[in-house]
């Protein structure tokens, strides 16, 4: 029987990509560990002269480039936009036991440096943003500023636990890791404001093609969180704007608040009403329009936008 979803993956969104001006490539970190990265169609040394590099990373449930696609469509043309698979996602794999966050940040970091990126500003969301601010604390050389959507500093045990209460969950690969299309279905229920109609085979489909290398995933999840006591603050360099869905049940709004606070000046809020954990998909033209706001404010050093701003949202005290 076809499947829709790896029609659309491998066949449908690739021939997007490359007609929006991104195109994959396989970057070999070490013996054993290889990213896929989507790079732009230009040479780097055209593309660090005339455009502006923005790396996306995505989060725990599908690839980069099906996590980012409506922001690469929407940027590409006026960005250098690079939008790696994390590792065990996509095409990106290692023999290495390693399974930090730690480790996947690294991994990114040299990929983006073998591919010649010297400074960047990186997107990421949920799982990628973990990843994401641990590259900003590794490589501030690397990383000018973060956007982040669905994502704090550190999964700490408080986060985490209070996460699972709010969706009915005892552990996150119980959540992120179905074996089944009505499990999936349940995820991106509980990852959204209103699930629109999708049809059950399409849940059939997607299972089948983007939940492989389970036992992986359960060690990337395992190593994620940590304990309360061992979480310390990092002093970021970088202008952290953070996107939120007012309506995420994984990580709330006051996670949110509370991280910007723990971030201090540097830090601004967004939030998007009628959005949840999935803010990034289900308001891709408000996501957008924000991303190209802080863009095209960083580029012109603008940094007057100090305060919360909450898009469509009339009182968030």
């Amino acid at each position: 029987m076809v499947n829709f979803v790896k029609i659309y993956n491998k066949q449908l969104l690739p021939w997007l990509m490359k007609l929006a001006g991104v195109r994959p490539r396989t970057i070999e970190i070490e013996p054993g560990t290889v990213l896929n990265f989507w790079v732009p169609n230009e040479t780097a040394t055209k593309r660090e002269k005339y455009k502006p590099v923005v790396v996306f990373l995505h989060g725990f449930c599908a690839n980069g480039i099906l996590t980012w696609q409506f922001q690469v469509l929407a940027l590409a043309k006026h960005y250098a936009v690079y939008v790696p698979d994390l590792l065990f996602f996509g095409d990106s794999i290692t023999d290495k036991t390693e399974r930090s966050v730690e480790f996947q940040a690294e991994c990114m970091a040299k990929g983006l440096k073998k591919l010649g990126v010297e400074r960047c500003t990186l997107v990421g969301f949920s799982y990628g943003g973990f990843v994401g601010f641990k590259m900003a604390e590794m490589h501030p050389d690397l990383i000018e500023a973060m956007v982040l959507t669905g994502s704090v500093i550190a999964m700490t045990d408080s986060i985490s636990n209070a996460g699972l209460q709010r969706i009915g969950f005892s552990s996150w690969p119980d959540y992120l890791l179905p074996d089944s299309a009505k499990g999936v279905r349940m995820l991106f229920q509980l990852a959204t404001y209103k699930l629109p109609r999708i049809p059950h085979r399409i849940y059939k489909d997607f299972l089948e093609v983007m939940f492989n290398n389970r036992k992986e995933k359960i060690e990337l999840l395992e190593a994620l969180v940590i304990g309360d006591k061992e979480f310390i603050i990092p002093r970021y360099q970088q202008r952290i704007h953070i996107l939120w869905g007012k309506d995420d049940k994984l990580i709330d709004l006051d996670a949110a608040r509370n991280m910007k606070k723990q971030i201090g000046e540097n830090a601004t809020l967004h939030c998007m009403e009628k959005a949840g954990h999935l803010a990034h998909m289900e308001r891709p033209f408000m996501c957008n329009r924000f991303i190209k706001k802080i863009l095209a404010s960083l580029l012109l050093e603008d940094n007057a936008a100090d305060h919360d701003e909450c898009m469509g949202v009339n009182n968030d005290k």
